[in-house]
């Protein structure tokens, strides 16, 4: 066990910790229910391999605990040891608690009993080995010779690994004490080190408030490179080098993301270069991004995940949706920013061709859910439901589509000074769908007569599908891919094609791959395979859209090496599809099932959870 950090009251944030904004109840977390908040964390923790979990302290100091109210936690499959109560004075004293009855999504509320001159809780408490944000990953898993940690807490996680109050709308800023292995280096959503402790003992401080989903940690062989005074890469040693590579222009991106929307208010921004396991691109965990690595493609081409996770640190992190039903606050502002950056460091036609596939994306996505859905609309209602089933390209795209539609409305200068003030307003605040449509209507709408009938805004945010006055994205570069396919359907070679697609970025062969026709035999697949040499591709996103081709054409030649990414590649994103287009082949099923039972303990449980529904679904 760590050694307690000492209980004091914490140094006071120069930050709000309290959202003016009447936030409307989460249907996701126990914590909305109690009178009480939180507003600072000391965490205890020491990190176990061998057992596979975690097991300390967590003492939350009270916003408002003057009156005898329970405070209300959310846990789920914590064990729970002791809980004790602290006063002004540092007294601590056996605290009363209650654990409710669990839910298989939200798990159970800890709910502890106060006295009047309560200022403070601390539960001491252990994961369970299995904990759904916690991945613990042997050597084998890793790209080196040591095991690895990390956690990932969006939406509801965080809970699994720390009792908390689990709301997006809820702020705390924090303190940590962690004890590792010594010869692993520990990392957090705080100010971080560079270099390993001999003890394997480090301390941790987040000065800014945030929302428990931001809580992160990471464990492993890990060593940092500087970018430059503020940024700079952590990675496993053999993933250092071609990391730093791919991530060289970091620093330009911070200085166009405060150029289009204000300064970067966390201090530092690093990126962590996880093993593939890693469910999503990237978590925007505040002051160290996590990202997957199959976006080291070696020609910088996939870099907008990063610009993506960098401007959460404005939506998303500065100003958060207040709860899960209002995720497009944060993800359709991020989409949209992301691709004002890259517009700025790469050009208009490069970030259309980001727009274009966005809007592909989208299509299909609602395609999938159905035209007519509510899953479709901005505003979710998730109540009784999983909120990491709102994690779709809705919230992204079309979220997204609605700035554009504005943008063409009102012009991006006046669209800007909008954003960027939006951002200073309510930064570290809480903001719902209700009252964003109220300050969106003072500052713009309410101001030109008829603009908010012309933008068809109820349309967006409470209708199905995409709204009559979604505009159109092109891209310029698209079409000479376009092209490009005309002339290979018309009887042209594919190695004739080879000296204009040689400077072809990863988005111009995902669209070449997503415009092949789905009919194409093996024996037509092989010429393309031979001229581009798709199967031994490196970059993910390629292979990702070259092998549902593959598997509709029985073209054997791409088994081996579809099978060694299932197997290793742990990204959500290039699962799903490829797991469903190997259950629609003869004989799927099985295969699918033979590959996923070997591949799984590679997976986070972000992806299994969606995975062993799909493959209970088909077999």
């Amino acid at each position: 066990m760590v050694s307690p950090i000492a209980s004091g009251s914490p140094t006071a944030s120069t930050s709000p910790t309290t959202s003016p904004v009447a936030l409307s109840p989460d249907p996701h977390s126990y914590s909305g229910l109690s009178p009480v908040r939180v507003r600072h964390l000391l965490l205890e923790l020491a990190v176990d391999f061998d057992s596979r979990t975690l097991a300390g302290s967590a003492t939350w100091h009270l916003a408002n605990a003057g009156e005898a109210s329970p405070v209300i936690f959310d846990t789920r499959e914590l064990a729970i040891e002791s809980v004790e109560r602290l006063d002004g004075s540092g007294t601590v004293a056996p605290a009363e608690y209650t654990l409710g009855t669990a839910d298989p999504v939200l798990g159970q509320p800890l709910r502890v009993a106060l006295a009047n001159d309560t200022t403070g809780v601390r539960i001491h408490y252990r994961t369970a080995p299995a904990a759904a944000a916690l991945q613990w990953l042997a050597p084998a898993q890793t790209s080196g010779t040591q095991p690895f940690l990390f956690t990932q807490s969006q939406a509801i996680l965080a809970r699994t690994w720390l009792p908390c109050q689990d709301s997006p709308g809820i702020r705390f800023t924090y303190e940590a004490r962690v004890r590792v292995p010594a010869h692993l280096l520990a990392l957090m959503s705080a100010a971080n080190p560079q270099q390993r402790s001999a003890s394997g003992e480090y301390q941790f401080r987040m000065d800014q408030p945030i929302p428990a989903y931001l809580m992160a940690l990471a464990v492993g062989d890990l060593e940092f490179a500087p970018l430059s005074e503020r940024t700079g890469i952590y990675a496993e040693p053999a993933t250092l080098p071609p990391a730093t590579h791919e991530f060289a222009d970091l620093e330009h991106m911070v200085a166009a993301a405060e150029q289009l929307y204000g300064p970067y208010r966390w201090e530092r921004y690093d990126l962590l270069v996880l093993p593939p396991s890693f469910p999503f691109g990237g978590m925007e965990n505040p002051r160290l991004t996590f990202v997957t690595p199959t976006i080291l493609a070696g020609d910088r081409s996939l870099t907008s995940l990063v610009a993506h996770e960098l401007a959460h640190s404005w939506s998303g992190n500065l100003v958060t949706n207040g709860t899960w039903n209002d995720f497009w606050l944060n993800e359709g502002f991020t989409v949209y920013f992301e691709r004002r950056i890259m517009e700025h460091l790469y050009g208009r036609e490069y970030a259309d061709m980001l727009q274009v596939l966005g809007r592909d994306a989208l299509h299909h996505t609602i395609e999938e859910i159905g035209a007519t859905s509510p899953d479709t609309h901005l505003r979710l209602n998730l109540a009784g439901r999983d909120p990491d089933e709102g994690l779709t390209e809705i919230a992204y795209e079309k979220g997204c589509s609605l700035l554009l539609t504005l943008e063409g409305l009102i012009g991006r200068p006046r669209l800007d000074a909008f954003i960027k003030e939006y951002f200073a307003r309510f930064s570290f605040q809480a903001m719902d769908t209700d009252t964003f449509l109220a300050y969106l209507r003072a500052e713009l709408l309410d101001k030109k007569p008829g603009l908010e009938a012309r933008l068809q805004l109820s349309d967006w945010v409470d209708g199905p599908g995409l709204p009559a006055n979604t505009p159109a994205v092109t891209s310029h570069r698209f079409e000479a891919v376009d092209q490009a396919l005309s002339r290979l359907a018309a009887g042209t070679a594919p190695a004739a094609l080879a000296q204009e697609t040689a400077e072809w970025s990863s988005h111009e062969w995902v669209h070449f791959l997503q415009g092949l026709p789905p009919t194409l035999s093996a024996e037509q697949l092989k010429p393309l395979d031979d001229a581009f040499h798709f199967t031994t591709s490196g970059n993910a996103e390629i292979l990702t859209a070259w092998f549902p081709h593959t598997l509709r054409a029985g073209y054997a030649a791409a088994a081996p090496a579809l099978e060694n990414f299932l197997r290793h590649v742990g990204r959500r994103k290039f699962l799903v599809p490829l797991y469903r287009a190997l259950l629609a082949t003869p004989n799927g099923p099985q295969r699918a099932r033979a590959i996923y039972a070997e591949a799984r303990p590679n997976y986070h449980s972000v992806a299994t959870g969606t995975l062993d529904a799909l493959l209970a679904e088909r077999t």
